[in-house]
């Protein structure tokens, strides 16, 4: 990022705002990537290791070993996109090739029987990871292009986090129905994926044809690994990509373990454990709008430190301090601890929708696609660590069965990485981001820069 002084003569430019229709549209795509989104790093881990019969060790090292790998395609994936030109877009087209790629997957994911081994765990997760990381880096790069404004872009990525927690819930209401009509829990995977698959289309039409897609005006990147380890380095992707890596594994830990703490540690039925994740994300649609709002007043970053602190506080007390047990009271913690879950995937992709034109002004080319792909590989490797306390769990001996009583030095051992590793995660994040260099006025003055040079360019 250019480190200039802000020059005070130059004048603000007038904001780009789409209409709430326009991005009610766009965020129509979001829909069907958030209910696949939740699962992957919720449902999926522990229905294979519970419920198909998969080793816990095996599921962990799979998940491990995938997104490790998925981390190393997306810098690719995202150099391939910002180098795609078609009359119909850029990243409209990309959305289009992984939608096949993704409801095939899935349908091999969810509809499975039990006695499905590693190997089809593997390949899948393979498969859906590439559609899914095709799909998400398109949608995410086009989100940043729809405005160049600093507080409108706080305000697309809001529209775009509220619809992905709709998303969520919507996926989240099929478990808790299906089992309060009488079906299996098994049952209610197969039709989360059912939803998955006959969703994507449908959204991904009213995006396509609602949303508009702004052409680039600068020339297509350049440069390979070299070029991009430099784009790491800079002060501004630097701190941006260590938070988006500290919430992805606070927030990781807390998904993959969350059945196995609320069932083991504090007595809740699997019916109320999924009541409580629901509300959980309930609150995140909640707050997400209210981070939107704050960051447009104090800034994203110190908006996003303000939410990694409230999220390590009342989660700790949400788990520390209410009795085992007591449904209500865990209701209420719960949803008082989600109201800070959306601040992270909102406030970090519109920083890094900002850096992307700090980064434009440097090295003169547009690397949008390419920049989300590394937010997107920080955010999987987080979660890519997160998986891996199944193998702590299982190297404490904790029994993973339906209905296994485990003894209560296990019990121990999962309470304190469900609840010390998260919060500690979280504070560091909130450090992370207590000195960030690009600010609003910052900012303001690289896009009248970029501006000024588009306009000499055409």
């Amino acid at each position: 990022m250019t480190d200039a002084p802000a020059s005070p003569a130059r004048a603000p430019l007038a904001p780009v705002r789409r209409s709430n229709a326009t991005l009610a549209a766009f965020a129509a795509s979001c829909l069907p990537y958030a209910a696949l989104g939740l699962p992957v790093y919720v449902t999926l881990p522990e229905f294979y290791a519970s419920h198909v019969g998969v080793p816990l060790a095996a599921v962990s090292l799979i998940f491990l070993i995938v997104r490790l790998a998925d981390i190393v395609v997306d810098p690719f994936l995202g150099m391939v996109i910002d180098r795609t030109s078609t009359k119909w877009g850029r990243y409209r087209v990309w959305m289009a090739i992984g939608a096949p790629i993704l409801m095939g997957s899935v349908a091999m994911l969810f509809f499975v029987g039990q006695g499905a081994g590693a190997t089809h765990l593997a390949v899948w997760l393979v498969i859906m990871y590439l559609g899914y990381s095709i799909s998400l880096l398109s949608q995410m790069s086009w989100a940043s292009v729809l405005s160049p404004d600093y507080d409108q872009r706080s305000r697309i990525y809001g529209f775009w986090q509220v619809a992905n927690i709709i998303g969520v819930l919507a996926v989240l209401l099929i478990p808790v129905g299906a089992q309060a009509m009488g079906h299996t829990y098994v049952e209610a995977v197969r039709m989360q994926g059912g939803f998955i698959v006959a969703l994507l289309p449908v959204a991904l039409l009213i995006t396509f044809l609602f949303t508009p897609e702004p052409k680039n005006v600068t020339p297509p990147p350049h440069g390979g690994l070299g070029a991009t380890l430099a784009l790491i380095a800079k002060p501004v992707l630097r701190r941006l990509l260590l938070s988006d890596l500290m919430l992805g594994a606070a927030r990781g830990l807390i998904g993959v373990l969350f059945f196995y703490f609320f069932e083991q540690a504090r007595g809740f039925e699997r019916e109320q454990t999924s009541i409580l994740l629901l509300v959980y994300f309930v609150a995140g649609l909640v707050g997400a709008p209210i981070w939107a709002v704050l960051a447009t007043r104090i800034g994203k970053h110190r908006a996003l430190a303000i939410g990694s602190i409230y999220f390590a506080v009342s989660f700790a007390a949400a788990t520390l301090l209410v009795p085992a047990g007591n449904f209500p009271a865990a209701l209420g913690a719960m949803f008082g601890t989600g109201l800070a879950f959306g601040a992270a995937d909102l406030l970090l992709r519109a920083m890094m929708a900002d850096a992307s034109d700090a980064i434009r002004l440097d090295v003169g080319a547009d690397r949008t696609g390419l920049l989300f792909s590394i937010l997107n590989a920080t955010s999987k490797m987080g979660y890519a660590i997160s998986v891996g306390a199944f193998a702590v769990l299982e190297w404490i001996g904790f029994d993973a069965a339906p209905g296994a009583v485990n003894d209560p030095d296990v019990i121990l051992g999962l309470q304190w990485l469900f609840i010390a590793a998260p919060v500690v995660l979280l504070l560091i994040s909130a450090l992370v981001l207590r000195i960030y260099p690009l600010t609003p006025e910052k900012h303001a003055d690289i896009r009248a820069q970029l501006a000024a040079r588009d306009g000499e360019a055409r």
